[in-house]
Formats: C-alpha cells, structure tokens, sequence
C-alpha cells in the first residue's frame, strides 16, 4: 500500500552538534527571508557578487567551460558573460536562502507558467517527467505542485555528503505536492506509487539532467555546446519503460528571484523512437536555451570532466598546430 506524503520524507539521524549546526542555518535562513525584497537583492546579491568575483570562485574552469562552448564569440563577449554568470550565482544564493520564508501563495506569484492550461490538458490527469537543468533557479521547478495542486512532484536529486547541508536542503525544498527523492531510489519510488500515486495524485517525475555521469565503456555521447558530453539517460528509461510523456521545462529569469516556467512536450509516451532519441531531443532544447540566455546556466560546474576519443584526438591535432 501507498504510504502518506508524510513517511515518505525519511531523514537520517543527526548527532547533537550535528543538529544545532542544522538548527542555526535554519534560522538564518528564516531571518534571511524575512527581510525585504530591496535588502535580499539589491544588498546582499551585490555583495555576494562582489565577494564571489574578488575571490575568483572557480574562474579558471568557468573561464575554460566558456571558451571552449563559444569558441566563435570574443574575448569581451565571454567576459561579459562570466560577470553577468557570477551575478546569476549570488542570485541563486538569495533565491535558495529566501526559500525558507516563501508562502505558497508567494511561490506562486515568483514563478509563473505560461502555458500552464495547455499543459493540463496535453497531460490529462497521467504521470509525466519534466527535465530541467541547473539553469538560474532550478529550485523554483518543483512549484508545479503549487500552480497544479493535483499532482505530486518527485524532485529527483543526488544527495550531498554533508548530513547538515543535506537535511537542510530538504527543509528548504519541502513544500506542498513536493517530495525529494534521491536518484537511486527514484525507479524504485515510481515503481511503488505508479498505480495509485501519492496521497491519490499524479506523479510528476522531476529530472535534472544535465549532470555529469560516471563515465562507462557503453557510453553515449551528444555534441552539446562543442563538446562531446555525457548526459544521464535514466529520464529516458523511465520514459520508455511506463510509457510516460516526457516534457523540457523552459525557464527565462523575468527579473531578480521571478522566473517565468512553461513545458515543452519532447515525447508523447507512445510514438516509436530510436535510442537516445529522447535525450538528444533534450539536449537540443537545453543547448538553444543556453545560447540564449548563457549567464543562466551553472558554468562554474566542473561538466566535462570527461572527453570522448573524439575530442582528445581533436585537442591533440590543435596541440600540435599550436
């Protein structure tokens, strides 16, 4: 039987010190989101900005990452681009801080989805995925819950190392129609709730996938962004497996902590597709939505780590021409 939203949300026990640690973030968190509006973006961005960008926060690899995505842009476009990415981090710091003190009504209001009817009414009361990425606020994803009350959105996540930051990131994600779910766990948790849902609701299975996946001998490469990369197919399989509708989720940053949300369909559930079509159909909507609006996506993530024979053999060439 299904258990209620309430047991599913299991946490590991802290130690002592451990939970005041957790407890004092916590309140600052919700001291944070009390303050206002002018003071959360207009103070204290700019002054994470300023500390992120004298202390040059991972520079070298959001400077490599850049040049090599963009190898056609100049030395100034890029430069602009990695001042205005280093402005989209410290917002992400406000907007995840602030989370602590955001109504559902208030949810509402900072996130809106511009074709949330058509949406409905293409899903019809089924299970679907969503894939996002880590681009601009990707916490503000899991507020479908909120704009469509009848479903359940699954936050598939990795989970941190630190049991602090850990428990604290699920305080600040819990919402109403939201669960966390960690990825390894999250066919198992489909499989359980797929006849019945949860609490009686549709599922939405929340994916970000644009992560870094452990390289594999069968491993399958895109060209995204000039580069040969990894992608994680799991949202694929899922799709593939329980027939689900697979839609992109299309952020676009209105103005500082408001962000405007639609989905775009990729796979109807149904229609035959050859492997990794799903996927390549994902990366193709996330690749243009980076090149248009390139200061949203995390560059500072260290994304490829790995290189196909491909690319090492085209490094080598222009090593050698060099």
């Amino acid at each position: 039987p299904n258990k209620p939203m309430s047991d599913v949300l299991k946490r590991r026990k802290l130690t002592f010190f451990q939970r005041i640690a957790l407890e004092s973030l916590w309140f600052f968190c919700r001291a944070f989101a009390m303050t206002p509006y002018w003071f959360r973006y207009y103070v204290t961005e700019n002054l994470i900005y300023v500390i992120l960008y004298l202390m040059r926060y991972r520079m070298k690899v959001v400077k490599t990452n850049l040049r090599n995505s963009f190898p056609e842009k100049s030395e100034r476009e890029l430069n602009i681009i990695r001042r205005r990415f280093y402005r989209t981090l410290a917002e992400i710091f406000v907007d995840t801080f602030s989370l602590a003190g955001l109504s559902n009504e208030q949810c509402r209001r900072v996130v809106v989805c511009r074709n949330a009817e058509q949406h409905k009414a293409e899903v019809n009361g089924r299970d679907w995925i969503a894939m996002t990425a880590h681009f601009g606020c990707w916490e503000y994803c899991s507020f479908w819950g909120l704009i469509d009350p009848s479903q359940v959105v699954v936050a598939v996540y990795h989970p941190l190392r630190n049991q602090i930051f850990e428990h604290l990131y699920k305080r600040l994600r819990k919402r109403e129609n939201t669960l966390t779910v960690a990825m390894k766990e999250s066919v198992r948790f489909y499989m359980r709730h797929s006849k019945e849902g949860v609490d009686g609701k549709n599922l939405v299975m929340g994916l970000i996938a644009d992560q870094n996946p452990p390289r594999r001998p069968d491993s399958h490469w895109f060209r995204f962004l000039n580069q040969d990369t990894l992608f994680f197919d799991g949202g694929e399989k899922l799709a593939l497996k329980y027939n689900l509708p697979v839609y992109f989720a299309h952020m676009k940053r209105v103005k500082r902590g408001y962000y405007e949300l639609s989905f775009e369909r990729i796979y109807d559930g149904q229609e035959p597709v050859a492997d990794y079509e799903i996927t390549e159909r994902y990366v193709r909507r996330l690749e243009a939505m980076i090149r248009d609006y390139p200061e949203l996506w995390m560059w500072s993530h260290r994304r490829w780590k790995h290189k196909s024979p491909a690319d090492l053999a085209r490094i080598r060439c222009m090593e050698q021409k060099s």
